[in-house]
């Protein structure tokens, strides 16, 4: 690959990142708003608008990589030597500058000639299956070192990011756990794929090589782990915001009660005034408490028993008061500086490492 090419690979990398952070992962959340559809209606429209998105934009990608060597010839990939030299007979035949009609004739039959010299070479062959063209271009070849730091450094880097993107964010944690069982089973997966000398089964994508199955998984990945924050904040039962909805409803029913015993006190208190109850004194008289004794004994009369009653209420309603501030004051104390320092993070380990 040259370093144009480097160039255009980093900078779709980069696109393709922001577009499923900044559009792809809104339009999601958009489809998952509480209240705008039924939760399990909403939930098949986000799976099926990532599901849609994800396969037109990884089809357009993938058509713009062009076919590969077996699909130019024609074969697949377990083909032996005698199947490719008939398949590049054929072929021959068919795109020969001389035969062919068409302005980038001679750039067609270059390129059949080019597999089948890959094709034909077995080493080369199995270079071009694990690492593709650029493999070839580069005569890279297998290194067991070489290979478990390039997967561990692209997996540790989409493990940061993912970790980050779900950090203090309601309902993520279930989320990040289905993004890192993913990248386990992705790491298994492309190790196995590269490692392995035929990996893949004859049945299972058989004109398409182990470089091109890698390549797939990576580019699925961002929806996946998009649609993962999506949903997982969806389906998340948010027991502190229960909690604070249920202290707030307190809350107003103590201001409601609060304001009928004030009403409630006003109107005793006018009773009191007009003479309506008078009954307390003639009650202690008729028990025999000496009347020099009545001012020690505790007056029980409604009002007071309705001050009373205001003030355990006054004290409840501080207490709820309280716990309602507190957690409003965790849920508006996060910061989004993690989120800006995953952005410059994602940038700078794209140009260290590519």
């Amino acid at each position: 690959m040259s370093d144009a090419e480097g160039s255009g690979s980093d900078f779709d990398s980069l696109t393709s990142f922001f577009f499923y952070v900044f559009f792809v992962h809104p339009a999601t959340a958009w489809f998952l708003k509480p209240g705008r559809f039924p939760k399990r209606l909403a939930l098949t429209y986000a799976i099926g608008f990532l599901a849609l998105l994800a396969s037109v934009k990884t089809g357009m990608e993938w058509r713009d990589r062009g076919p590969n060597h077996y699909v130019k010839l024609g074969i697949d990939r377990n083909s032996n030597p005698l199947a490719v030299k008939r398949a590049y007979k054929r072929m021959s035949l068919e795109l020969h500058p001389d035969k062919n009609p068409s302005p980038d004739a001679a750039d067609q039959f270059h390129d059949l000639k080019s597999a089948y010299d890959v094709l034909m070479d077995m080493e080369l062959r199995q270079i071009y299956n694990k690492y593709g063209a650029e493999g070839i271009r580069t005569n890279k070849k297998y290194s067991e070192y070489t290979m478990l730091m390039e997967v561990g450094i692209f997996y540790a880097t989409w493990a940061m990011l993912a970790y980050v993107l779900t950090l203090g964010r309601k309902g993520n944690g279930a989320a990040r756990q289905w993004i890192f069982t993913a990248q386990i089973m992705m790491v298994i997966a492309e190790i196995s794929l590269l490692s392995t000398e035929m990996p893949l089964p004859n049945w299972f994508m058989p004109s398409n090589t182990e470089g091109e199955a890698i390549w797939l998984m990576h580019a699925l990945f961002p929806a996946f782990m998009n649609g993962c924050r999506a949903i997982g904040a969806h389906i998340y039962v948010d027991l502190e915001a229960q909690t604070r909805q249920l202290l707030l409803a307190l809350q107003e029913q103590n201001k409601d009660v609060l304001l009928v015993l004030r009403d409630v006190q006003i109107g005793i208190q006018s009773l009191e005034a007009g003479g309506g109850v008078r009954q307390s004194a003639g009650v202690l008289n008729a028990t025999g408490v000496p009347s020099s004794a009545r001012a020690a004994v505790p007056q029980l009369t409604p009002t007071g028993k309705v001050k009373e009653l205001q003030e355990r209420l006054m004290v409840s309603n501080t207490k709820v008061s309280g716990a309602v501030a507190d957690l409003q004051e965790k849920s508006t104390g996060k910061s989004n500086w993690g989120f800006y320092l995953m952005i410059a993070g994602y940038i700078a380990m794209n140009y260290i490492f590519n």
